[in-house]
């Protein structure tokens, strides 16, 4: 079987007013296989969206080629679209019609009618958890409950293909775990192919089978997290508050020489808002940070050294982004 979605050596090339060139894809390249949530993580302006809109036919390439399910885009473009769902980045719903209404006129340009068309729509809303509210307008929904019916509209003809394009884009933190909820719920029930776009790493994180990190156009890395953040050579890093004025410098002695360690060094206390003054903390860095934490809480019970917190800080995508472009994800 082909790979889901296949992108080879996209470019894009904009032209402005002045007679010079944006050049907003450079060159990318990936496979997205079915049943696969792929992430393209990003900052803003990162070329995430042009991306998207080449794949599922929005655009034109100025050069390379698109292909779903080994049909291409650009010489099949009828063709290929029948295999994709697009939940685009801006609310695309009638806002005088109800869900239900905004569901089946989709439904209808999907090809959709009678009976299938009613018990997909009723699916769907059931899908989203909406089927109380199925039949308000639109108008009176929270963007949350929007960024939902949208996700529903895109799943209408059951497309083994979806691209979702920043679809918690301008909503409140609790209705962005409802979309994320949904996805995680759509990714395992469905099976299908999600080529997902963020500028946040902790989507990415959490909902991705792989992340491809794109900045100014160009695909900087794809992997699994645990394959990318390999590739900084970054340390976990261990931090262990204790609940003492002092740090025994005996005990940071034998935590340097516990096997693992890379490093260790003592911090200053550290006052948090709103709670007692912390106590010093010893800072342990170490290839793998969780595995050590049995042999350093045994011998912090030896020494007789109380600890009031542990956290394992691990290398994460930020880490990553940062090696590869000398920049924060966020800057």
């Amino acid at each position: 079987m082909p790979d889901a979605v296949t992108a080879e050596e996209l470019y894009k090339v904009f032209h402005t007013r002045k007679g010079g060139e944006i050049r907003a894809v450079d060159g990318i390249s990936f496979s997205l296989r079915q049943g696969e949530l792929f992430s393209l993580l990003g900052p803003n302006g990162a070329g995430k969206t042009t991306t998207i809109s080449m794949l599922c036919g929005l655009l034109t390439p100025t050069a390379g080629e698109a292909t779903i399910r080994g049909i291409s885009m650009t010489r099949r473009p009828l063709e290929a679209k029948r295999h994709i769902g697009v939940v685009p980045q801006e609310i695309a719903l009638y806002p005088r019609l109800t869900a239900r209404q905004n569901l089946e006129f989709f439904g209808r340009m999907y090809g959709l009618s009678g009976a299938t068309l009613s018990s997909r729509v009723t699916e769907l809303l059931e899908f989203v958890e909406l089927a109380e509210r199925g039949d308000d307008r639109i108008e009176s929904f929270s963007g949350g409950m929007k960024r939902r019916v949208n996700i529903a509209v895109g799943l209408l003809h059951r497309p083994p293909v979806l691209f979702m394009d920043e679809p918690t884009v301008g909503v409140d933190p609790q209705s962005r775990r409802r979309i994320l909820e949904t996805i995680e719920h759509l990714k395992a029930e469905y099976g299908i192919a999600i080529l997902y776009t963020t500028h946040l790493m902790e989507e990415a994180q959490e909902l991705s089978d792989r992340v491809g990190i794109i900045d100014h156009g160009k695909l900087i890395a794809v992997g699994t997290q645990s394959e990318l953040t390999a590739t900084v050579n970054q340390l976990d890093r261990i931090e262990l508050e204790v609940s003492e004025a002092q740090i025994d410098p005996r005990f940071v002695q034998q935590v340097a020489g516990l096997a693992g360690v890379a490093g260790v060094s003592e911090a200053a206390a550290d006052p948090r808002a709103g709670e007692p003054v912390a106590g010093p903390v010893v800072e342990i860095l170490s290839r793998d940070g969780r595995r050590l934490l049995p042999a350093l809480i045994q011998l912090a019970n030896d020494r007789n050294v109380k600890i009031a917190a542990v956290s394992v800080h691990e290398p994460d995508l930020e880490s990553v982004f940062l090696s590869l472009t000398g920049r924060a994800l966020r800057d």
